[in-house]
């Protein structure tokens, strides 16, 4: 059997391969992808190049051992169907419709063990959200909103938005996004924002705090996300959060570097900052949560969200560098990119 697999081969630079797939051992499976979700964020930090060297890809997930270096297979949204199995694999698993957290390859050989059936009634494409389903549900769990509270978040990307969908179902005072492109500002809205502005406007940390309830010390949100992927919005950020505030960082810049101010306001306002990944869970919560716990609450939030809203453009996978140029060149005409499969 043939397999297309999408290698980084160097900054800016994907190659879509053609390999050899060798049959499935007694205890293995093989899977046909029909589609994989590109994550805007981490898959173009490694497309630029600026993805760290020093850690490795992801020490959680058995198919994305090794380090960041080039050529480099990387995805870890992919949706398809058991079509082959060995001897041993349970009749479960014969031509079900599963999820992996895989890279980009057509065809790929894997243990049930690293398999998450799909629920009846999800599409492949809704399936491929899962993992930033997840990635938001983490985000909540660890800013903790509260009832009344006003939030910020900055960044509406495909985690964005669907973290702002998660907030709108809280019982908020305010729910503020902010993002330099009109469609990810429009669909912030349409996915439960109250207000959504533009970060890059002179007057944007002042339109911020005219919305946000005043402090009694200092004026600002009570809770504050990063999301952008961008250095310089940890800045306004800070900025925008109020006394004994908390800042999510959820972004990961990679190789790039904030440059924040940390020797006036935020020293006196008892600004907390937190980061937050989806890899582990955070300490106070792991006494009586679970990854799998967490994960079973992202599909009940998938379902409910519907992320295949955010679907701006599909890919055939022999097209992929198509894909991330449209991502790296134009990311105001896109949200969620898919790789599809024949």
């Amino acid at each position: 059997m043939k397999r297309l697999s999408l290698y980084f081969t160097g900054p800016y630079q994907v190659s879509v391969q053609e390999e050899r797939l060798p049959p499935p051992a007694e205890d293995q499976v093989v899977v046909h992808t029909q589609v994989s979700a590109i994550s805007p964020g981490t898959e173009m930090l490694i497309y630029r190049g600026q993805a760290p060297t020093d850690i490795p890809v992801d020490e959680t997930i058995p198919d994305l051992a090794g380090d960041f270096g080039f050529p480099l297979k990387y995805g870890y949204a992919a949706v398809g169907r058991v079509v082959a199995w060995g001897a041993y694999v349970g009749p479960e698993w014969h031509n079900r419709l599963v999820f992996a957290f895989h890279p980009h390859e057509s065809h790929f050989l894997t243990s049930p063990a690293e398999l998450i059936p799909v629920s009846p009634g999800v599409s492949p494409e809704e399936a491929a959200f899962l993992p930033t389903v997840e990635t938001a549900v983490n985000f909540l769990m660890d800013g903790q909103p509260l009832v009344g509270e006003q939030v910020a978040v900055f960044g509406q990307g495909v985690v964005g938005l669907l973290t702002t969908a998660l907030l709108a179902r809280f019982p908020l005072a305010r729910l503020v996004t902010l993002d330099r492109y009109p469609l990810r500002r429009g669909k912030s809205l349409d996915m439960g924002a109250h207000v959504s502005l533009d970060p890059t406007a002179p007057d944007a940390l002042d339109q911020v705090s005219s919305l946000v309830q005043k402090g009694r010390f200092y004026p600002g949100a009570d809770l504050t996300y990063e999301l952008s992927g961008n250095p310089g919005a940890l800045d306004q950020a800070i900025a925008a959060t109020g006394f004994n505030g908390r800042v999510v960082v959820g972004s990961w810049y990679g190789q790039k570097r904030a440059n924040v101010d940390l020797g006036g306001r935020f020293h006196r306002s008892r600004v907390r900052l937190i980061s937050s990944q989806v890899s582990t869970i955070a300490p106070e919560w792991s006494g009586r949560w679970t990854k799998s716990r967490r994960l079973d609450l992202a599909w009940q939030m998938l379902q409910q969200v519907k992320p295949a809203q955010l679907i701006t453009h599909r890919f055939p996978i022999k097209q992929a560098s198509q894909a991330y140029v449209l991502l790296d060149q134009h990311p105001e005409k896109a949200i969620q990119v898919m790789l599809t499969y024949t």
